[in-house]
């Protein structure tokens, strides 16, 4: 039944064309389900089974196990089209650079339809990829899904990646690219009190450390910092990071090797300009975290929304249990993972477009 199972996914995967995962998608809740497999539970949580249907899809494409960079560069590019759905049409979308810690960094402009002629919310946007994959691509879909829903233009950052550029670069390209947007919000047609930051995995740890480092250098602050699933210790190890260590999109294995191109030295690991957890969390911006029950970044994405709320900041922690590592970008799949993107993008939209 297995093997039969496995080639009828096969064949579904085999008929996707461009962006799109309808044909899986479209199939009867009951069909889903029973491809899924038995339910998978674990300290307490189930995995929703629409994301278990997917996982097995995953372990078709090929340089899932990550191995050269360019492999691993090519494979999210692959896995980001496969789940991404059609784009969302926009306004406008524009291409442009920004500041960087040494020159320029190509950046990507999203306005939505929605959004205020000027003078609305803008999120600067730093893609995850462990600071070693992904770009302006694999993060297209999502952040035209985000700046369309929730009313505020989203500024996406091509920050340098590992190993070509070894830690702090990234955090330091994020810092002045951060600064420049802030410089030039009405230029974006911002409202530069309304300019928050974000990102996803490795872009919510740099999120974390431009949010830190704002008020160590006395620059302008982000008015909120969104933090979906970081990254924010590549020092300590937490049981979740056991628990899920295989078979969730992110693994054990994946985080080691994302560690070891961003630092190859570990005596850079504890800074917090690596480690937001270890920095100082005195007067920084107001946060959104979001963490998932089946992701091994949970518990460390937990505690730090655990030690914002202790310093006195202001935090919204959204806890998804039935969600794994990645889920706010897969647009394709309904039900449980839509009704979690809703929810993060309902708490961005009331923070940067109260008043849309």
């Amino acid at each position: 039944m297995n093997r039969r199972v496995d080639t009828l996914l096969r064949a579904a995967l085999e008929t996707v064309q461009g962006s799109a995962l309808k044909p899986v998608t479209a199939l009867p809740e009951a069909v889903r389900r029973r491809l899924a497999g038995a339910p998978i539970q674990i300290d307490g949580n189930v995995l929703d089974p629409d994301l278990q249907l997917l996982l097995r899809l995953e372990g078709f494409l090929p340089g899932a196990k990550k191995q050269s960079v360019a492999t691993a560069r090519a494979h999210l590019l692959t896995a980001s089209k496969l789940v991404a759905g059609h784009p969302r049409e926009l306004l406008r979308v524009t291409e442009l650079t920004v500041r960087g810690s040494d020159g320029q960094l190509g950046a990507r402009l999203y306005v939505p339809r929605s959004a205020p002629t000027s003078r609305g919310g803008l999120l600067v946007f730093f893609h995850g990829g462990g600071w070693v994959v992904g770009d302006l691509d694999t993060h297209d879909a999502y952040c035209r899904d985000l700046a369309e829903e929730a009313g505020i233009r989203v500024l996406s950052v091509d920050y340098r990646l590992a190993p070509e550029a070894e830690a702090p670069v990234a955090a330091e390209d994020a810092i002045a690219a951060f600064s420049w947007a802030i410089e030039h919000a009405e230029d974006l047609g911002a409202d530069p009190s309304r300019v928050g930051v974000g990102g996803d995995s490795a872009g919510g740890n740099l999120s974390a450390v431009v949010a830190q480092q704002c008020v160590l250098r006395n620059l302008p602050a982000p008015a909120l910092q969104v933090l979906i699933y970081p990254a924010v210790d590549l020092v300590g190890r937490r049981p979740s990071r056991d628990l899920f260590a295989e078979g969730f999109f992110l693994t054990d294995h994946d985080i080691s090797w994302y560690r070891d191109h961003y630092t190859p030295d570990p005596a850079i690991r504890s800074d917090p300009m690596v480690s937001p957890i270890f920095g100082d969390l005195s007067g920084v911006a107001p946060a959104v975290v979001a963490t998932a029950g089946f992701d091994p970044l949970r518990d460390e994405g937990n505690e730090y929304a655990d030690l914002l709320q202790s310093a006195g900041v202001p935090t919204t922690h959204l806890y998804e249990p039935t969600m794994v590592h990645g889920y706010a970008n897969i647009l394709t799949l309904p039900t449980q993972t839509q009704a979690a993107r809703t929810r993060l993008t309902t708490q961005i939209r009331q923070a940067l477009n109260p008043d849309p």
